[in-house]
């Protein structure tokens, strides 16, 4: 687990534990609108109150700019999370300042404090070391379970790991299990997915995994950016114009390894209610663009992950937000769904687009963060957690 304390390295009982979880869920008029998240935090939780800890948590919720803004407010998320777990839950109106100081204070052995949205304050994204040291200073030990903001140095995760024992809770090292381990010791043939809109977006990913993997295959709007490297006309399709090059180039050093699409789904107009049909690469008309890999692909792709020993998906295959072009998307999970193999998916969409489909129980992890577990599939090293404590 690239070798960090955990929650089983530490004795907790009696005392303050400070947990940075990543509540950042949606909200719709003021209500959870999507308890990922917060369900994904319970394990940690549950083990922290059964050793008798007192537990001090805190998050950011969406982009409040470093001021309090009410629709940003985690108080919504503090009485959901307390119909999830056996004891109340109390809630602190701010993270900094008298209000938190005394509400951490006045905890007991078995209760849960939530703090206000860290991100109202401009310390936060600044790392900056007063923010780190007043938080630290609530509680005897940090235990960071948010994956979601790994890849970036915050006071709430980064700053405060310099100021207490810092160990990794429970989903955590789940997620490094898999993005780091799984990756890192592959059983082959490992197949990557890799779909979303940009090659830009996946170019570190793609450079990283060409050494690691046997297959990657490439779906979704950044096909049509390897399509046009071919020379292929692409009419109304969306390509990235910068990234050619780089698409030409991938194609060139990658040889077989790169497999992409043999036959698209297009569109008269990007509209659900759009004409569609399918055709083989190349033969888009003008006016028509490509929005969704057609049955051939899916068939192929399905052929090489049935072979498969690990998996890694990250990105649709097509607007799978409109049901006319989300088969492609949905034919691909149903084959990682019944690959034989240590099947790992990152990034929002491809989170639910497996969901969508009914599949998410049928595949080994499903990744609880966007922008880090890509960040993980390009090989960096995230500071949330180079900045926990060594085994």
């Amino acid at each position: 687990m690239l070798n960090k304390k955990t929650l089983h390295d530490i004795n907790v009982k009696g005392k303050k534990v400070l947990v940075r979880v990543d509540f950042n869920v949606p909200l719709k008029d003021g209500e959870v609108a999507d308890d990922t998240r917060i369900v994904a935090a319970l394990p940690t939780i549950n083990y922290l109150l059964d050793e008798g800890a007192a537990l001090i948590l805190t998050s950011h919720l969406g982009r409040p700019k470093g001021e309090a803004k009410p629709e940003f407010s985690l108080a919504p998320v503090a009485e959901y999370l307390a119909g999830l777990v056996s004891v109340p839950v109390k809630f602190a109106t701010d993270c900094l300042g008298d209000v938190a100081q005394a509400a951490a204070a006045s905890l007991n052995a078995g209760e849960i404090l939530l703090l206000e949205n860290t991100r109202y304050h401009a310390g936060e994204k600044k790392n900056d070391p007063a923010m780190a040291k007043e938080l630290a200073a609530m509680a005897d030990v940090f235990v960071n379970d948010a994956f979601g903001t790994a890849h970036r140095a915050h006071a709430s995760n980064v700053g405060v790991a310099g100021e207490l024992t810092a160990v990794a809770g429970f989903l955590l090292e789940k997620e490094l299990k898999y993005l780091g381990d799984s990756i890192a010791n592959a059983e082959s043939p490992f197949v990557a997915i890799l779909g979303g809109a940009k090659v830009s977006d996946k170019i570190g990913v793609i450079t990283n995994l060409l050494d690691k993997t046997d297959k990657i295959l490439i779906g979704g709007g950044m096909a049509n950016t390897f399509f046009k490297a071919q020379g292929y006309e692409m009419a109304e399709s969306l390509v990235e114009a910068d990234a050619i090059d780089t698409a030409r180039e991938l194609l060139k050093n990658a040889g077989d390894k790169l497999q992409i699409p043999v036959d698209m789904v297009i569109a008269d107009d990007f509209a659900e209610q759009a004409q569609s049909k399918v055709v083989p690469v190349g033969d888009v008309p003008t006016g028509w663009r490509i929005l969704d890999v057609g049955p051939a692909t899916v068939a192929a792709y399905a052929s090489t992950l049935e072979s498969a020993k690990t998996v890694v998906w990250n990105g649709p295959m097509g607007v799978f937000e409109f049901p006319e072009f989300a088969k492609g998307t949905f034919g691909v999970a149903k084959a990682v769904a019944a690959a034989d193999a240590v099947s790992i998916i990152g990034g929002g969409d491809s989170v639910s687009a497996i969901k969508k489909s009914g599949l998410d129980e049928q595949v080994s992890h499903i990744s609880t963060g966007g922008g880090a577990s890509l960040e993980m599939l390009e090989g960096k090293v995230l500071p949330g957690l180079a900045a926990l404590a060594e085994k």
